[in-house]
C-alpha cells in the first residue's frame, strides 16, 4: 500500500483562529521532535510525501528547523501550508530545506482575522519570498489559496491586483472550482481556488451510505497525539483507527476497520457514520 500523502499534524496549536478552521476542541498538543522521528520511521515506507498540517500552523512549532533537518536526512518530500503570517522568520530554513517541494499560503486568513489592516504588509513578505524562492530554489512549487470563491466579499480584489502589479501579468477573475482549480502566475507560483465546505460532524443529518473518497487511498492523517484518522477533516479524530505511539502503523492501516473503510469509497460505500455527514465527499462524484 502506497499513499500519495501523510498529513502529519507536528502541533494543532494556531497563531490565528480563522472564520473557514472551527475551533479545534481537542486537548492543544505540541508534538515533540522525538515523538516526529517515530512517526516518520514508521510511515515513511508508505509514502514519500508528508505535509506538515491537519489542524494548527507548522511554522509556530517551537522545534521547526530540527523537524526540517529530521525531514532532510530522510529524503521524504515535505508541504507546508501556512497563513504565511511568520514567513520573514522563516523564510531563510524553507528556502535552505531540501526537503521542502511545495508551500501553500492560505490568503484568505489574514482579512478574515484582521479586516481593518493592510493587506500589502501581510502580502510583502510572501510575494518577497516568492522571488527568493524563484532564485535560489526555482523547483518549489508555491500556491497562494484563496478558499473563499464563494463568499468573496472583495479581498480577493486586493490579492489579484497585488499579484498583477508584483509579477507583471494580468490575472483572469473566472475560476472554475469544480475542474481547474490553480491559475498559473508564473514559473511555479500558482494562485489555487476553491469554495469553503462545512466540516462533518456527528451532530449533523446523515446524508447517505454511498459515496466515494480519496482518503485511506490517496491520503492518510496523524493527529499531533499520535491517533490515525482517514482523511484531513476528521479534526476531532471521530473515526480513530489506532495511536502510533501505542499501535505501529502498519497494524493500524491493516486492521479490519481500516481495510473495510478503504475497500468501501472503493465500491461507493460509506462505512463509517461521520463519513455519512460528510458534504465534501460530494465533490468527487462522477
Amino acid at each position: 500500500m502506497k499513499l500519495r500523502r501523510i498529513y502529519v499534524e507536528i502541533s494543532n496549536i494556531c497563531n490565528i483562529q480563522c472564520s473557514f478552521c472551527p475551533v479545534v476542541e481537542r486537548d492543544n498538543k505540541i508534538m515533540s521532535v522525538e515523538e516526529f522521528k517515530n512517526v516518520l520511521g514508521q510511515i515513511s515506507p508508505y509514502t514519500d510525501e508528508i505535509c506538515l498540517h491537519l489542524m494548527g500552523e507548522p511554522l509556530a512549532h517551537p522545534k521547526i528547523k530540527e523537524i526540517l533537518n529530521i525531514c532532510d536526512d530522510s529524503g521524504i518530500q515535505v508541504m507546508i501550508t501556512t497563513n504565511g503570517i511568520l514567513i520573514k522568520r522563516y523564510q531563510d530554513l524553507l528556502l535552505s530545506s531540501k526537503c521542502i517541494r511545495q508551500v501553500n499560503f492560505s490568503l484568505q486568513s489574514y482579512k478574515d482575522n484582521f479586516p481593518d489592516k493592510d493587506l500589502h504588509g501581510y502580502l510583502t513578505p510572501i510575494l518577497g519570498f516568492s522571488l527568493l524562492a524563484e532564485k535560489q530554489k526555482p523547483d518549489l512549487y508555491i500556491n497562494y489559496r484563496l478558499w473563499n470563491y464563494d463568499v468573496d466579499t472583495g479581498e480577493n480584489e486586493e490579492i489579484f491586483q497585488a499579484c498583477e502589479k508584483f509579477y507583471e501579468v494580468e490575472i483572469k477573475r473566472v475560476a472554475d472550482v469544480g475542474g481547474i482549480k490553480s491559475k498559473k502566475i508564473k514559473g511555479r507560483v500558482y494562485l489555487h481556488f476553491d469554495s469553503r465546505f462545512e466540516w462533518p460532524a456527528m451532530d449533523q443529518p446523515i446524508l447517505g451510505d454511498k459515496g466515494r473518497c480519496h482518503g485511506m487511498i490517496s491520503h492518510m492523517g496523524i493527529q499531533a497525539n499520535g491517533d490515525v484518522v482517514p482523511c484531513c477533516l476528521d479534526k476531532e479524530s471521530v473515526i480513530n483507527l489506532g495511536n502510533v505511539f501505542k499501535t505501529d502503523f502498519k497494524s493500524i492501516i491493516e486492521s479490519s476497520r481500516a481495510v473495510k473503510m478503504r475497500e468501501g469509497f472503493q465500491n461507493n460505500t460509506l462505512t463509517e457514520e461521520l463519513c455519512k455527514r460528510c458534504s465534501f465527499i460530494t465533490r468527487f462524484k462522477k
